[in-house]
């Protein structure tokens, strides 16, 4: 297993039920990890491979 934490605040998702992961809708190349928090508040996250900045 990897160390799977939140691309926005880099706490660990192990046990959070709202946690999602997905590929990046631009690229689809980079995983993109989130955990419920930074979900509920639309956190701003950055995809490492193309620069790609979501939510929005």
């Amino acid at each position: 297993m990897t160390n799977e934490v939140c691309v926005s605040c880099k706490k660990s998702i192990v046990n959070d039920n709202g946690a999602t992961i997905f590929k990046c809708p631009s690229c689809g190349k980079q995983q993109i990890i989130r955990c419920q928090h930074c979900r509920k508040i639309a956190a701003k996250f950055v995809c490492p491979e193309c620069g790609f900045e979501g939510p929005n």
